[in-house]
């Protein structure tokens, strides 16, 4: 168990210790409970993969909108978590558990009339998914399940992300960890030993994230510096603005990628079940190779929100370069491993259906070209997000996943085929990246301003 320390000794700890020991001490249970959580919903990949390939193109499906429940928490908890944070580091607790409490509950309000808006119109919103006629069976069956649990997932990623921007990265990691080991464990049992199918793969799903839940609820009433109270809710317009302002990148971030893949998934509908099964595939593979990353992005986030509310400029811009360098490099060698592997981790989770493979692989080949960009994007949004860059960080999200890969999606199979359905990331990363450049050194040049301010303000020494 993670030693508790005080409110004084975590501020302390946040400002002053060195930022690289400091983030990858707060990465690296996020990058743990990344990872199951990456693995758990691969498991879900693999087991359903052997029930059909129709059944495999249904969770593509599912994907999409499982991302938009996952948009919904990541508002509130980010919206929420950034502001505690800075709001810690500016020594102003009450206000904090207020939006903490504001975030949670009307998160909560929200996520039920999105499970019952979803689940009356189940049918329409599978074939809006890009469902073909054969997938949209095993679809109905794993979505209409999920749908019963978005309370939990949007709650539960609201907590979890309350906990790391306080710096109480284990907890998170203790919470969706068991909840994933969980779920591996209930998947075979449910779909095959109780003859559920698909649907047992979404009932493990719900009780696993349930259990999650019910771990970060307790993890954060005992240990964190900010709890969740019903008597702090307190719903105000200057309130909700903040959560906002902190929240909407992260929700455009997983709605975008929500209809991105839906485009995808319709795109990639026209070549058949095989062509939507590979793409989800290659789609898992990528989010499991960027938990990692995600990770030491999670970590740097509480450390860049604390050290910019005690205007701690200097160590804002080193821990920023820390997690860009770290998150490149492990990215190139990643990438590298998995173009030479591409066949054998594709038939991981399809194994038998040669066109799978085929499409798959060549796939998982042309994301790796680019995929290693990411790194970059990924800690330009978390740094503009955090020092409330609200619409810059939105618009760069926007760019990779929405004014990007879309229209490739859309425009590059005319002229190539399925050849563009794969390739079409390729082209975001490059987007994402020369727009990347652009923005950053226009914001690296301010904080550079505010570092000198700050540190003529109080005498010449760093704030």
């Amino acid at each position: 168990m993670a030693k508790k320390v005080s409110d004084e000794e975590r501020y302390i700890m946040m400002t002053e210790a060195p930022v690289g020991r400091l983030i990858s001490s707060l990465a690296v249970p996020c990058i743990i409970s990344n990872l199951i959580t990456t693995i758990y919903n691969m498991a879900d990949t693999y087991f359903i993969g052997r029930i059909s390939t129709s059944a495999s193109g249904a969770v593509g499906i599912a994907l999409s909108c499982m991302n938009l429940i996952q948009a919904l928490g990541f508002f509130f908890g980010q919206g929420s978590g950034i502001n505690i944070s800075r709001l810690l580091g500016a020594h102003n607790k009450e206000e904090a558990g207020k939006i903490g409490s504001t975030a949670f509950f009307t998160c909560l309000m929200a996520s039920v009339v999105f499970a019952l808006t979803g689940r009356i119109l189940l049918t329409p919103l599978c074939r809006l998914l890009g469902s073909t006629d054969t997938i949209l069976p095993y679809a109905r069956a794993y979505l209409g399940v999920i749908l019963l649990g978005t309370p939990f997932m949007a709650g539960g990623h609201v907590l979890n992300q309350q906990l790391r921007q306080q710096g109480l990265s284990f907890y998170g990691m203790l919470g969706l960890g068991t909840g994933g080991v969980l779920n591996m464990i209930l998947d075979p049992i449910f779909i095959f030993r109780l003859e559920m199918g698909i649907a047992g793969a979404a009932l493990a799903t719900i009780v696993s994230q349930m259990v999650s839940f019910t771990i970060l609820l307790i993890g954060l009433e005992r240990n964190a510096v900010v709890k969740i109270r019903l008597k702090d809710l307190a719903p105000s317009a200057a309130r909700y603005k903040a959560i906002y302002r902190c929240g909407l990148p992260s929700m455009t971030r997983q709605a975008i990628g929500s209809f991105a893949n839906a485009a995808l998934n319709n795109a990639a509908g026209v070549y058949g079940d095989a062509a939507i099964a590979a793409m989800a595939i290659v789609t898992k593979i990528g989010n499991f190779t960027n938990a990692c990353v995600l990770g030491y992005g999670q970590g740097f986030q509480p450390v860049c929100g604390y050290n910019y509310g005690a205007k701690k400029i200097d160590r804002v811009k080193e821990s920023y370069k820390y997690c860009v360098r770290f998150g490149t490099v492990f990215l190139l060698v990643m990438c590298a491993l998995e173009a030479v592997f591409a066949p054998t981790l594709i038939e991981i989770f399809r194994k038998g259906d040669p066109l799978v493979t085929a499409y798959g692989a060549a796939a998982l080949r042309y994301h790796c070209v680019t995929f290693w960009l990411t790194a970059f994007a990924i800690m330009n949004n978390m740094l503009l997000q955090v020092i409330g860059k609200t619409y810059k960080s939105t618009l760069l999200g926007l760019v990779r996943q929405g004014l990007a890969l879309i229209p490739c999606v859309i425009i590059l199979p005319k002229f190539i085929g399925f050849l563009g359905v794969q390739t079409a990331q390729c082209f975001a990363d490059v987007a994402g990246l020369i727009f990347g450049i652009i923005v950053i050194r226009g914001v690296w040049k301010e904080l550079s301003g505010l570092e000198k301010e700050y540190q003529t303000s109080s005498g010449g020494e760093k704030a």
